[in-house]
């Protein structure tokens, strides 16, 4: 039998903590209470971090496992458990215990904690997150459960047999899974419990009236501004007659917007297009939205174009444990079941990458990467179409031409290049991590074969594009980015030897917008602290001057 490694579903724990006289029990419950107001999982007592199975000749008492038994009952709420003696293929006895999730109460510990399973870690649950976590429940078993008695000859049979073909024609599928009869297939993907179908199953394959009659079943409105923001342009879906992946293909072919773009020159004969909205990035951006809502909350999803920007508000917020500073890096599934199916139907990127997508596409293009906000109730994703310099799209493709770069050196490559020199603690802000060695394994092979260098230390840390590798492309020509600070001083004392009296506004304005506003900040600083400048007034009013009288 081998073991997982730790993850969202599964823990490990020595058994040297239940050796003692002083068992942390607080500890154990606490595991306890996040695997249950999660999506439940196993805790495995008597297997090391570091290996997979119990040590060969480990047995485990009797007394043992009903002592553990009795303490998480006595020390949790709302935690259901199944505490059990297993042996492993090397016949060393281990500690199993199931928790199923609570489906419907949240789970706490006895002392008035409450606790959610957050990739492989516990993460306590504050007081105003808890709220959230009472809408998210209902929200864990929606996909599975049974409210209208819908047999299997009673749904739509012509998108039953596509869903069938679809599954069965995947790449993402094995031939295990394939050669499932249709009961079995729709048992698999939780749309039918062996008598009826599910919400999901209803969602996906059930007739118009059937997904009509579901709490709530998507409706999408498409609302197109004019640059004055009045509303020219509407279209909805709300007839209920198409599951989620006829859904994204009507929307994608009934708006020709998407199509809209700009040519660009690529080569000595090629031309292409750059479209204001990628195709992958749209389909992206709607299957997050129809996999990641809450179906047990009413709310349309908008899409709102503008003439410079794409919103999509989708109603909900983000799941307990993701904000808008990770998204990037943290991924957690409010429907589970509804997640594969898109993911095996090649509708969405594997779970945990679809961000990742949308922002290597996107800074490929010379865009920003999107936007991401959450409100009251809603979270709202925007897009913007303006490219920021067309000479940063054939670059990158030069670069990955060039090198082997995967999809976060490509993202980083994205970002450098649009700032061409970037302080590190803005880098960090752009790739949502202030973690040094997450930051080093993002940048990966553009430091290992000096695509992107650094100088400075510390707070000062910059990233750029090596010069050598801009050599022969239309951004090698010279700009004050990544000028050197002795340069910049006398730029600055040039400057103040004519404009006496400025703010640093002024002054930043004047010898280049480019030359980033810490860089020219910090330098000004250390010229006020030599002597070198004197400054008059405070805070936003202060201004610098030479003193002519100096020495």
């Amino acid at each position: 039998m081998k073991l997982n490694m730790e993850d969202i579903f599964y823990e490990k724990k020595s058994l040297k903590l239940f050796s003692s006289k002083d068992i942390d029990w607080k500890e154990l419950a606490k595991d306890c209470v996040c695997f249950a107001n999660s999506k439940g999982g196993i805790i495995n007592i008597g297997i090391e971090d570091s290996d997979d199975m119990p040590p060969s000749e480990q047995k485990i008492p009797d007394e043992l496992v009903e002592r553990i038994r009795k303490r998480i009952s006595e020390l949790t709420i709302n935690v259901g458990a199944d505490v059990t003696k297993r042996i492993s293929e090397n016949n060393g006895e281990f500690i199993q215990i199931r928790i199923f999730p609570s489906q419907t109460a949240v789970a706490a510990t006895t002392d008035g904690q409450y606790y959610i399973r957050i990739s492989d870690h516990c993460k306590p649950v504050l007081p105003d997150e808890l709220s959230r976590l009472f809408t998210d429940k209902p929200a864990f078993i929606w996909e599975t459960k049974v409210v209208k008695k819908i047999k299997i000859e009673e749904c739509d049979q012509e998108k039953l047999h596509q869903f069938i073909d679809n599954i069965r024609n995947s790449k993402r599928v094995s031939d295990f899974i394939k050669q499932k009869s249709i009961e079995e297939l729709l048992q698999y993907y939780q749309m039918y419990d062996g008598t009826f179908l599910t919400n999901l199953g209803v969602l996906w394959i059930g007739k118009q009236e059937q997904r009509a009659n579901l709490l709530y079943a998507p409706v999408v409105q498409f609302i197109k501004y004019d640059s004055n923001g009045n509303k020219i342009k509407k279209i909805v879906w709300d007839d209920f007659s198409m599951n989620p992946k006829e859904l994204i293909e009507d929307i994608w072919k009934k708006i020709p917007e998407w199509r809209e773009g700009i040519e660009i020159s690529e080569g000595i004969l090629g031309r292409k297009i750059i479209y204001h909205y990628n195709e992958n990035v749209i389909r992206e951006l709607l299957a997050n939205a129809l996999v990641h809502r809450p179906y047990t909350t009413r709310g349309d999803i908008f899409i709102n174009f503008f003439p410079d920007r794409l919103e999509i508000h989708n109603p909900g917020l983000l799941p307990l444990g993701v904000t808008t500073k990770n998204i990037l890096h943290q991924s957690i599934r409010r429907n589970e079941h509804l997640s594969k199916i898109f993911y095996d139907l090649n509708l969405m990127e594997r779970e945990g990458s679809g961000y990742d997508r949308v922002y290597e596409i996107l800074l490929s293009e010379a865009k920003k990467p999107p936007i991401v906000e959450e409100k009251n109730d809603r979270v709202i994703v925007t897009v913007y179409n303006t490219i920021k310099n067309i000479d940063i799209i054939t670059f990158i493709e030069k670069v990955k031409q060039q090198y082997r770069l995967n999809q976060k050196e490509i993202i980083c490559l994205g970002i450098i290049a649009q700032y061409k020199s970037i302080i590190a603690t803005e880098f960090s802000k752009q790739i949502q991590s202030e973690n040094d060695k997450q930051i080093k394994n993002w940048l990966g092979n553009l430091l290992k074969y000096r695509i992107i260098l650094t100088k400075g230390r510390t707070k000062g840390l910059q990233y750029y594009v090596n010069p050598q590798v801009l050599k022969g492309t239309t951004l090698e020509q010279t700009d004050l980015s990544n000028i050197e600070e002795y340069r910049l001083k006398n730029l600055i004392l040039e400057d103040l030897e004519k404009y006496p009296n400025s703010n640093i506004d002024s002054i930043h304005n004047r010898i280049g917008r480019e030359i980033p506003l810490r860089k020219l900040r910090n330098c000004i600083y250390k010229l006020a602290n030599a002597g070198e400048i004197k400054t008059i007034g405070s805070k936003k009013f202060r201004k610098y001057f030479i003193d002519k009288n100096k020495g």
